[in-house]
């Protein structure tokens, strides 16, 4: 069937189903935007299959509220706001008075979050739907095998409409499935989103209206952008003949809703009583972001300069972000402007079992062009435990990655006995049946996260620290223990115990040990 034919469809998520949420009594519903709004203060969250696509249904939610005009004012205004808890219902009413084309995921001339203009090639390049979900996309290369791309399983709209603010905000860079020969050359030089390579941060509260509240900021100069509907309505996009330079953003309704692809969707020919449903995609280059530290980046966790600007935290493939929490805490207790500079003085108007607030923490980890997966943590915050948590998430990992050395070191302790005469290439593999590290690091998360969470609540960090310390101490033994008996019951594999684990229990006494494992020797 021609594309053309398909593009019968009309749906739009102000009023259709798109955003699954949780209820404060715990039911989970999927709402239409407006309902979003309406209803905010009655959701406790957003429930999405994969953290990124979390965070960009949140950016989405963060560039309407912009959009409405929606926001504090200033700093003072941003914590009276949060104080007093702030109808978020001007977003919804706002939407509703919204011309009807501006938001139909299909409409043929200005689609939603898409650009028309691939409608050209679309019958030519477009592949399966699957192609739209980052978990599903492999690489974006049309010179390999990924069959599983063309799978004709059809996408609801609601689901295609959230793989395309995903795409938007976390699309890998690469080399589309797509031919440059109608649009230009550069249409198929896929460039990285704006939150790919970097660790998001969003503050949640009790409510959904909480974490849109403390996520909102003062705009600079009070100048919130043009919201971005699609690629041939408002601003002059770039063509794809060229690569352009990055265009500065407008505000943040525009730094929310960029459209960091190009993308069309085409969808099933409407059947009256049926839910619409998603076909084919094609994807291609968008827009390029010449993004400022001072007013792009405000939840950003900085840290190392790089070509005049400090680098944001990124993901790393190799430490879960809980090893990173201190970088969170310090950023909180030490920035005087942007999102930790304005929590720093918050007082917040509630209390109850636990923090007031979590710092909830997003990232892609990808190889080169394939998104491996994603990683998160949320970490407990309060204001005023910020020197207190920033103490005790530094002094916590230092004692976890002193353990894990320990671990390292008895591992080869154990390989030197057991292995005499290794062949070189064998030695990784060797070491490795001894190494208790792969155990440890999943099992020390745990009592990293109840430290953290003791001291939001006021608990002692020496106090907590000392048990900490204990408990890490225990599995580390355990885990080396169960690695041990690997090893043959003769003299020799007893040596090897032997020389292991006194190598572990001489590194938990030196002097240059955490004194929190130091103390619980002495006991």
């Amino acid at each position: 069937m021609s594309a053309s034919v398909g593009w019968r469809a009309s749906w739009d998520p102000r009023y259709e189903p798109c955003v699954p949420t949780v209820s404060v009594e715990g039911e989970f519903v999927d709402l239409p935007l407006v309902e979003v709004f309406r209803r905010a203060d009655e959701l406790s969250a957003i429930s999405c299959a994969t953290p990124g696509e979390g965070v960009a249904l949140i950016e989405y939610l963060l560039a309407l509220c912009f959009a409405s005009k929606t926001f504090p004012s200033s700093d003072q205004e941003w914590a009276t706001w949060v104080a007093q808890e702030h109808g978020l219902g001007k977003v919804g009413q706002w939407l509703v008075e919204q011309p009807a084309d501006d938001w139909d995921l299909f409409h043929p001339e200005q689609p939603l979050g898409q650009n028309s203009d691939l409608r050209r090639q679309f019958d030519a390049d477009a592949t399966g739907p699957a192609q739209l979900v980052l978990e599903q996309v492999g690489d974006y290369s049309q010179f390999f095998d990924h069959h599983h791309l063309e799978h004709p399983e059809p996408l609801s709209a609601a689901a295609a409409f959230r793989a395309v603010l995903t795409q938007h905000a976390y699309g890998l860079s690469g080399r589309a499935r797509i031919s440059g020969s109608r649009l230009g050359p550069k249409l198929t030089n896929l460039s990285a989103g704006r939150l790919q390579g970097r660790v998001r941060v969003v503050v949640q509260g009790r409510t959904l209206a909480d974490m849109l509240r403390l996520n909102l900021y003062p705009p600079a100069g009070g100048k919130v952008g043009r919201f971005n509907h699609s690629w041939t309505t408002g601003i002059s996009r770039r063509d794809f003949k060229r690569k352009p330079p990055g265009r500065p953003t407008s505000g943040p309704a525009d730094l929310h809703s960029s459209l960091g692809r190009s993308v069309l969707l085409e969808p099933v020919p409407a059947v009256e009583g049926k839910p619409v449903l998603v076909k084919g995609v094609l994807i291609g280059a968008g827009e390029l972001l010449a993004l400022a530290p001072e007013r792009d980046l405000e939840d950003a966790v900085l840290g190392k300069m790089l070509n005049g600007h400090r680098k944001p935290l990124w993901p790393s493939p190799t430490r879960a972000l809980w090893r990173e929490a201190h970088a969170l805490y310090t950023a909180a207790t030490r920035e005087t402007t942007g999102l930790f500079g304005r929590l720093r003085h918050l007082e917040f108007p509630y209390e109850g079992g636990g923090p007031p607030c979590v710092l909830w923490a997003v990232g892609l980890i990808a190889n080169k062009t394939v998104a491996a997966t994603w990683t998160e943590g949320y970490f407990p915050y309060a204001p005023s435990q910020g020197q207190e948590l920033c103490d005790a998430s530094r002094r916590g990992s230092e004692i976890a990655e002193y353990v894990a050395r320990a671990l390292e070191r008895a591992a080869y302790a154990a390989w030197k006995v057991a292995y005499p005469n290794p062949k070189p290439t064998d030695r990784k593999a060797q070491i490795a049946r001894f190494d208790a590290r792969r155990e440890f690091w999943p099992a020390a998360k745990e009592p990293f996260m109840r430290l953290l969470d003791q001291t939001a609540r006021g608990g002692g960090v020496d106090l907590g620290l000392r048990d900490y310390g204990v408990e890490l101490r225990y599995q580390a033994e355990e885990f080396l223990r169960n690695r041990l008996d690997a090893l043959q019951q003769d003299q020799k594999g007893m040596l090897a115990r032997a020389r292991a684990e006194q190598r572990f229990q001489a590194d938990m006494a030196d002097a240059k040990a955490p004194a929190e494992l130091r103390e619980e020797r002495q006991r």
